[in-house]
């Protein structure tokens, strides 16, 4: 991990900020209190057991899920608060989501599921696919562009997701178990080039994994545990901000 991103963030830094999460589904209590920090430019790896809540965690962080109770602010907005319009408009433009089996659109190809962000943004179809192309070329999947997802191999199709995920140059992406479902050898292909072209953009991960091996190519690292986050710098940077605010 890198030294530099050891030290707790200040207020300043803090890209995504989330406190007191609570979420149930029916009498299972997926999330109990759980408080985190993302940072600008960071990438954060989640770990924790199976159960443990880190994908329910990954969904309120993302706007994909209302907490039932807490908060999760972003460039000063409260995601809890925003219409379904705006909180599609973060998803399409600001954030990234890539799940473990990359969830790519079967019918279309390479290209065209890459291509699909910036086409709903309102891009026209040429600049799209020159646009997608380049990413494709970025993470070493060119060659697949005109293929479908049933056409490549575990690893291709996980990198032509992470494509998709990064195309609008978006401030985070949201990774959840990218590479549970490749080899390790794969699992580390995706994993590399991940991390460099987030240093590269500036672009803040958030890296959900159950893999110590993957979690080590985070900057930090934090423990969800039965709900509930065990480890971190998040109540660092919330006192931070309050002295700031005092």
């Amino acid at each position: 991990m890198n030294a530099e991103h050891e030290l707790p963030l200040t207020a300043r830094d803090v890209l995504i900020s989330a406190r007191g999460l609570k979420k149930a589904y029916g009498a299972t209590e997926a999330l109990r209190g759980a408080s985190l920090d993302l940072g600008e430019g960071e990438i954060l790896a989640v770990t924790g057991a199976s159960g443990s809540g880190k994908s329910t965690l990954l969904h309120c962080l993302a706007g994909i899920a209302r907490p039932d109770e807490g908060t999760v602010r972003y460039g000063g907005e409260e995601l809890g608060e925003l219409p379904d319009e705006r909180l599609s408009a973060l998803r399409r433009d600001d954030f990234g989501v890539v799940f473990q089996f990359g969830q790519l659109i079967p019918e279309l190809t390479a290209l065209d599921n890459v291509a699909l962000p910036l086409l709903l943004a309102g891009a026209r179809r040429g600049p799209a696919n020159q646009r997608a192309g380049e990413w494709l070329e970025r993470f070493g999947v060119r060659g697949q562009a005109e293929l479908r997802p049933g056409g490549m191999s575990g690893g291709q199709s996980q990198r032509v997701a992470l494509a998709r995920a990064l195309v609008t140059s978006p401030r985070a992406v949201f990774a959840d178990e990218p590479t549970g479902a490749l080899d390790a050898l794969a699992g580390e292909q995706v994993m590399t080039v991940l991390v460099h072209t987030a240093r590269e953009t500036g672009t803040a991960v958030l890296l959900i994994t159950h893999d110590a091996q993957i979690a080590a190519y985070a900057d930090r690292e934090v423990v969800l545990r039965d709900g509930a986050v065990r480890s971190g710098a998040a109540d660092t940077v919330g006192q931070e901000a309050a002295r700031h605010e005092g």
